[in-house]
């Protein structure tokens, strides 16, 4: 495997031999502890090298240049903290300088070591810093400068350093190593005849901040789970030193689109939930200015997305890949990474490239990764392992027209861990450069090319510790750098590893940070209600976007350590899309009353969205059909529905009875497909059935009553008519006892029993129907002439019209107009 890329024959390392010589002695201390009684400085002196215990903790800050050429000076400078309960006198910081590196796994081993014995002795001289007195737990600051040529660095190559402390304690006096800390210094004064090609992979991700939810104005205002994008984004945090340090070194950028989408969101105006509303949000100039200066960083560069939202293919392969219609989501994000990035950033990403996480895979990985489109999927060397002496080459094929990009396991992992302190950051530095340097140096004549693709999520301090490390190489003595798409064509290695790993290799610890199965089941339930919502609506484009980003984002890697939030983020989506649903609902209704053998039956649907809905069917079913039928003959009736945004549309129905009693219905809503859409609303109706002869006998009784309020009509208005026509020579005027006059003894008769006209002074027919008038009063009769005007019967009409006209109707005063009137009964004048 790639771990014996070292040098062959080169027997091992003095770590091991020390280790070996250390065992020994271990053996042989019971043996001779009674003769070692009386020696006691040599004895501490034996223990302390035995147990390789450090008294005196050592922190290199700085050490420079990293990659020193002749005529440099090395500087390096730290604090060493006396961490017994004692103070050190005497104390003298050194530097020592090992002999050559033998190889990349000599420096593993180099790396790993902690004990204070077996390094060579100090160069001495000059080169050293003197603490006379070194309290408990006070850090001491120290600088040593050495001329490079001191250094005693013969061949090119890797060389351990180690800065150490020595002094006398309490319970030893004398001077003997407490404490040590060693690091690496590559040496190549001149540049190799064959550089290796240096890919490193620029990841830009970010975890999810966008919600499903927009709001209900036109320009569709988004809203964010939380603004801590905005800390990432602004200066000195994650992102912004990410694309500052990326500007200014050769990388390959590797960017899941839904970052530069929701930092595109925040550009306008958007919302923040808060508890259970939401704030507006206020970092947009923070956005603006951190995609334009990305964008002024990729304009040169090449560009690599991702499928959108980075979906945990491993998680898909081994936990969704059972679940129907999970893989389908791999294509779209694909199609959405590269809309997204050209319309953002004004470049042509490459989208064929897959990157599970960590880089590590197995045979479901890998059709997973290519079944959205990839050909090329980024994997890792402690994944797809070679047995060879050197690092080959980083693409090979994997077969299906599939292409390998295998990222070496220790230059990726240089810079995990805590880099915030400037100690840690400089030992990874120093080793990142050593292990690229080793690279090189296993076959100087065979030009190869590595590829870097460090974790997803760098924290700035690790952004800054590696792009410390891609500086140092800026002069280019062992490497050059390419991107990722060239490293991607490069001819392979003809013995380099070309079969994909089973999936019991797959490491457990990963496997057990997936996505669960519950995961993917979650999400095709919430598509599916999706689509049905989706196929209703007039303008789907206002929520296509919104909810098929969040199906995304709910299967992406940044989940991964975070199932409760992931759960959250689902639930969250989930409800939103069904709040959404139940805009478009049924109004419930209240029992009904059928009275006869027919009546309409009314249901009213609503719709509260900001949009027509469409494509839906209601559907009305009598649960008796024996009892009430609907629409003729039927047990179900439908009606299609088209409702425009924010209006209530009320569908009817024809319910005919059979037979008395209570009737069970239910109307559902369903799309054109015939699939349900929301709640059933039920409701009762209550027949209540009339036979022919109830019918017949109502309606006898209905026309006597209209007859009689007939003849009482006709009978009030002749009466006012003779009284309109008639003067008081004529004995028709006002008097006591006038038989159709107003005083205590007048009369109303029925008049005209003879079939004669009853007409006004005028000769108008005045017995054309007039309304009825106000309750206790009689009807106003109004008659109009031949030129449009009205002529109102009463006194003035009187004073108009000559007496004693030859056609004035002789009253009628037979027997039933002798009685009086009734009380208040007046003329309307």
């Amino acid at each position: 495997m790639a771990e014996a890329a070292d040098f062959q024959g080169t027997g091992h390392s003095p770590a091991r031999r020390w280790l070996r010589r250390t065992a020994s002695l271990l053996a042989g201390v019971p043996l001779v502890a009674g003769l070692l009684a009386g020696t006691a400085a040599p004895a501490a002196q034996a223990a302390t090298q035995a147990t390789g215990g450090q008294t005196v903790r050592v922190a290199l800050d700085t050490l420079a240049p990293s990659a020193p050429v002749k005529g440099d000076t090395l500087t390096i400078s730290g604090t060493v903290t006396n961490e017994g309960k004692s103070p050190v006198t005497g104390a003298q910081v050194d530097l020592r300088v090992g002999p050559r590196m033998a190889g990349r796994t000599a420096i593993d081993d180099a790396a790993a070591r902690s004990g204070v014995s077996g390094d060579v002795a100090p160069i001495g001289g000059p080169y050293k810093v003197v603490i006379p007195r070194l309290p408990a737990g006070i850090p001491q600051d120290f600088a040593l400068s050495v001329p490079v040529s001191k250094l005693g660095l013969d061949e090119d190559g890797v060389y351990q350093l180690g800065v150490s402390v020595t002094g006398k304690t309490s319970s030893a006096q004398y001077d003997h190593v407490l404490g040590i800390q060693r690091t690496f210094l590559p040496w190549q004064p001149d540049g190799t005849d064959k550089k290796t090609q240096l890919t490193v992979a620029w990841p830009l991700i970010s975890a999810t901040h966008l919600s499903a939810e927009t709001g209900r104005d036109d320009q569709q205002t988004p809203v964010f789970e939380n603004d801590d994008l905005a800390e990432e984004l602004a200066s000195g945090g994650r992102l912004e030193q990410m694309v500052s340090l990326g500007s200014q070194l050769p990388v390959t950028w590797v960017i899941d689109p839904d970052l530069i989408a929701t930092a595109d969101a925040m550009t306008r105006n958007y919302r923040v939930r808060s508890g259970d509303t939401t704030v507006p949000g206020r970092n947009q100039a923070v956005a603006v200015k951190w995609l334009d200066s990305l964008e002024k960083a990729v304009k040169d560069s090449k560009v690599v997305a991702l499928p959108f939202a980075d979906p945990d293919l491993a998680s898909l392969a081994h936990r969704g890949k059972s679940v129907s219609g999970a893989l389908s989501h791999l294509q779209p994000a694909t199609d959405v990474a590269d809309d997204t990035v050209e319309t953002i950033l004004h470049v042509k990403p490459s989208v064929d490239f897959a990157w599970p996480v960590d880089g590590a895979i197995d045979p479901s990985i890998v059709d997973v990764a290519t079944s959205a489109g990839a050909d090329k999927v980024i994997t890792r060397s402690d994944s797809l392992q070679d047995n060879l002496s050197y690092t080959p080459n980083a693409a090979r094929p994997i077969g299906g027209g599939t292409t390998a990009v295998v990222s070496d396991y220790r230059l990726s992992t240089a810079f995990q861990g805590d880099m915030s302190a400037s100690s840690s950051s400089t030992l990874a530095v120093q080793k990142f450069l050593a292990q690229s340097l080793a690279v090189t140096l296993q076959e100087p004549g065979n030009e190869r090319n590595i590829v870097v693709a460090p974790q997803r999520t760098l924290t700035a301090a690790q952004a800054q510790s590696m792009a410390r490390a891609l500086r140092a190489l800026e002069p280019e003595r062992w490497t050059e750098p390419t991107d990722l798409v060239a490293a991607a064509a490069v001819g392979p290695d003809e013995d380099a590893t070309t079969k994909v790993p089973s999936a019991a290799r797959y490491p457990k610890k990963l496997r057990a940070q997936e996505l669960p199965t519950r995961t993917f089941l979650d999400i095709k339930n919430t598509q599916d209600r999706f689509d049905k919502f989706q196929a209703i609506l007039t303008a789907p484009d206002r929520v296509a976007a919104p909810f098929g980003n969040a199906i995304s984002r709910a299967m992406s890697t940044s989940w991964r350590g975070d199932p409760g939030g992931a759960e959250q983020y689902r639930d969250t989506v989930d409800t939103y899309l069904q709040s959404l649903t139940d805009e478009v609902r049924l109004i419930p209704k209240s029992v009904l009353t059928l009275s006869g053998r027919s009546a309409t039956i009314p249901v009213t649907v609503q719709n509260q969205l900001l949009q027509g809905v469409q494509n839906l069917v209601l559907r009305l079913k009598s649960d008796n059909p024996t009892r009430l039928k609907l629409d003729g003959d039927l047990a179900v009736a439908e009606r299609p529905i088209k409702i425009d945004g924010g209006h209530s549309q009320s569908v009817k129905f024809t319910g005919a009875g059979n037979a008395n009693g209570p009737v069970q219905v239910t109307a559902q809503l369903y799309t054109v497909d015939g699939k349900l859409y929301g709640d059933p609303m039920t409701f009762q109706v209550k027949v209540s059935e009339i036979t022919p002869t109830v019918m017949l006998v109502i309606a006898g009784g209905v026309l006597l009553l209209v007859l009689a309020g007939v003849k009482m009509y006709s009978q009030r208005k002749r009466a006012v008519a003779r009284k309109a026509g008639a003067g008081p020579a004529d004995g028709y005027g006002v008097g006591e006892s006038g038989g159709d006059g107003e005083g205590p003894q007048g009369g109303n008769g029925d008049g005209d029993r003879d079939g004669r006209d009853d007409r006004s002074a005028t000769g108008q027919d005045t017995t054309g129907p007039v309304p009825p008038g106000p309750s206790g009063s009689a009807a106003r009769d109004t008659t109009g002439d031949t030129h449009g005007t009205k002529n109102t019967a009463g006194p003035k009409a009187v004073e108009d019209t000559e007496p004693g006209q030859p056609s004035d109707p002789t009253p009628d005063t037979g027997p039933e107009s002798a009685d009086a009137s009734g009380a208040g009964e007046k003329v309307d004048r």
